[in-house]
């Protein structure tokens, strides 16, 4: 059996952690119960497997558990998120303000909204991939609802200012919402400190299973209001109707758990893994780091190559790694990254842009390979342009 590429695509989904699905095992078969049934053993079982959890997803970003709505996943959150805020606020002002670099999950529903007649502001990002908070300013109007800002970009890893955006929001009675998709486990969050009103997490990202997420939503100082998308049963406070699913409950909180325990040391491992390969790949002349060169998730590194085909790029390091040039979601389109555009680069510098994802199992020999591998395959590429 050939030896399988090493895997560094970890802001597309992770790998499930033995841990998490040790946790998650008994609720699959011995503890089968629904949490909604309050009659016997098994429903009490379920129910306190997933109270529980609520309890340690509070916990780690300094909510209470009631604040703790769970979902599919971060798309959903997003949605519920947007949308929700829009259907329940529209009669206050019908003005949202969100960033080009923004995630589909949150853009996509954004244009949907556009075509319910609500006013939505893209605000630019700066080179390094940050906004400038003077142009945010800027932007609140007195019929402003709602701003979406992500906490950690998907394709280029930067950290918002989070707690500055929170203070204008506040100041300014706008209700505040993050993307944390990438960010829960890895970064600290706060959502007193940040001012979050709302915040989107996801499990897949932080070794936990695909298919569960949650979507913070504040009960006091303010109390956020939210249409539901989902009717049928007032699951979730009526927020989101539908059977919850234990196992993934109780696995998504065991990753985060897990990611918090570890996020110290796991920090600066990645980012000596992340260094130990920006050193080697930006020996080679016309390689450009995509983002902040500090503010940014420690296992990202994004980079753009010039003088070679994107899609011959991709094609060269295909035996040795897993890796993608923009977002996973995104990536069977022919179009550049919105993201990598936003910053001002060429189409050509877009396409050829590598996104690498390090993790948690990755090692420093795994890295040192990839490097290797990398530089020959840029190197052929380029040697091969000039011959043409």
């Amino acid at each position: 059996m050939p030896q399988r590429p090493i895997y560094l695509d970890c802001h597309a989904t992770t790998p499930l952690d033995d841990r998490v699905l040790k946790a998650m095992l008994p609720y699959f078969t011995e503890h089968f119960g629904n949490p909604s049934s309050i009659n016997h053993v098994y429903g009490w079982e379920a129910e306190a497997a997933v109270k529980q959890a609520r309890q340690l997803l509070a916990a780690a970003i300094h909510a209470t558990p009631e604040e703790i709505i769970f979902t599919s996943g971060a798309t959903e959150a997003n949605n519920l998120a947007l949308k929700g805020v829009a259907e329940a606020y529209f009669q206050k002002g019908r003005h949202i303000i969100t960033v080009e670099t923004e995630h589909s999950a949150v853009l996509d529903p954004c244009q949907y909204l556009r075509s319910l007649g609500f006013e939505v502001t893209l605000l630019p990002v700066q080179s390094d991939g940050l906004i400038d908070l003077a142009q945010l300013e800027q932007a609140f109007r007195p019929e402003t609802i709602l701003v979406s800002v992500m906490a950690a970009n998907n394709e280029i890893g930067v950290l918002q200012p989070l707690a500055e955006i929170g203070r204008l929001c506040r100041d300014r009675q706008v209700l505040f919402h993050t993307d944390a998709a990438q960010a829960i486990g890895k970064i600290p969050l706060d959502v007193e400190a940040m001012k979050f009103d709302l915040m989107s997490m996801t499990a897949h990202k932080v070794y936990g299973p695909k298919g569960i997420g949650a979507l913070y939503v504040r009960r006091r100082n303010p109390r956020v209001r939210l249409s539901p998308q989902l009717h049928g049963g007032g699951h979730e406070r009526g927020m989101r109707s539908g059977t919850l699913y234990p196992p993934q409950i109780v696995g998504f909180a065991r990753a985060v758990e897990l990611a918090l325990a570890e996020q110290a040391t796991e920090t600066k491992r990645l980012n000596q893994l992340r260094q130990q390969l920006w050193q080697q790949l930006s020996q080679l002349d016309g390689i450009h780091l995509n983002g902040h060169p500090t503010q940014r998730l420690p296992g990202n590194l994004n980079i753009s190559v010039e003088g070679v085909d994107g899609a011959a790029l991709l094609l060269g390091l295909q035996p040795i790694m897993a890796v993608s040039s923009g977002s996973a979601c995104s990536s069977a389109t022919t179009a550049p990254s919105h993201v990598l555009t936003a910053l001002g680069h060429s189409e050509q510098l877009a396409y050829a842009s590598i996104r690498f994802g390090i993790g948690r199992f990755n090692t420093a020999d795994e890295i040192d390979k990839v490097a290797q591998h990398a530089i020959a395959t840029i190197q052929s590429l380029r040697k091969q342009a000039t011959l043409v």
